[in-house]
């Protein structure tokens, strides 16, 4: 549903979240939300939520889709590798939405927790409570969930602190030249498509994902990332930027296959895996550590292309 709202003079230097969510009755909370995730624009470019509205501003918005406010617990098979009364952790299989939105009521992560842990924060919205990260869909591995609202800001803090050690493993297209590196490039909302991200937007945000080779194959390459930053899509992003995307990731390389001796090994999914999280408890203080070997599609992958070398 698409909402356009122009701005009068008795709106002149409101905060864009406050006019929006007036003029669209929308909460403000809901508003923030979309302005973040790029679905807000005032002449075709995106603001932040504080930018005050002028006159003549004509401000559209983008609204994917009615929410439920309630989470419906559901009894979805669940991998956790750990969980106490302030957080779970969870080895989440590629295909899995973590919270419902707009095309995914259900069925999600979230609707699993809330089935499995009987309880969640209270904190981070109806429908993502004590989600203080998130994984792609198709991209597996290990992940933590708040359960209480004091581990929720706890690992808040430690995600902003960027004091997480998060190590993911990736099959790029080709044969990258150097054996490490570091990738340092803002990224932000692609202006042609909203629901992508780039590294050529206009508003980026500083990233940095620093890398190192597992194994050459010519034809692709096993990497090993970990993020300095977390910024949504960084690794897959990145990589497409230096013309090495994630093998299988559709949306930002298209790169589904590679040819290897007369030989195509096909990729179902984009070939990212959060393989390592470590932090702090944040009740303990314990140094708390999670690993996760390659799911078997990703194994297969991986095999076939060192049975070819």
């Amino acid at each position: 549903m698409k909402k356009t709202l122009t701005v009068t003079p008795s709106d002149i230097s409101k905060r864009l979240d406050i006019f929006a969510s007036e003029k669209a009755d929308l909460t403000r909370s809901r508003l923030q939300r979309l302005i973040k995730d790029g679905h807000v624009l005032v002449k075709g470019k995106e603001e932040s939520p504080n930018y005050k509205v002028r006159a003549g501003d004509i401000v559209e918005i983008e609204v994917p889709g009615p929410e439920s406010d309630v989470l419906i617990p559901e009894p979805i098979p669940l991998h956790i590798l750990y969980q106490d009364e302030y957080l779970a952790v969870v080895d989440k299989q590629a295909g899995m939405v973590v919270y419902p939105s707009a095309g995914h009521g259900s069925g999600t992560l979230l609707n699993a927790l809330a089935y499995h842990c009987k309880k969640l924060a209270t904190i981070g919205g109806p429908l993502r409570p004590g989600v203080v990260h998130r994984l792609d869909k198709d991209t597996s591995g290990v992940m933590v969930v708040a359960l209480d609202d004091r581990a929720y800001y706890d690992l808040t803090e430690q995600f902003k602190d960027r004091t997480i050690n998060r190590r993911y493993i990736a099959l790029i297209y080709g044969n990258i030249r150097d054996n490490a590196g570091e990738i340092i490039l803002d990224i932000g909302r692609s202006a042609s498509d909203r629901k992508k991200m780039s590294t050529r937007a206009r508003r980026g945000k500083e990233a940095v994902t620093r890398w190192k080779v597992i194994r050459r194959y010519g034809v692709a390459t096993l990497i090993e990332a970990k993020l300095g930053t977390g910024r949504t899509h960084q690794i897959r992003v990145h990589f497409s930027a230096i013309g090495h995307p994630v093998l299988g990731d559709m949306t930002y390389g298209r790169k589904n296959f590679v040819e290897l001796k007369r030989s195509r090994i096909f990729f179902p999914r984009q070939m990212l895996h959060a393989e390592t999280l470590g932090f702090t408890h944040p009740v303990t203080g314990e140094h708390l550590e999670f690993s996760s070997p390659p799911p078997q599609d990703m194994e297969a992958c991986v095999n076939r292309l060192a049975e070819l070398l």
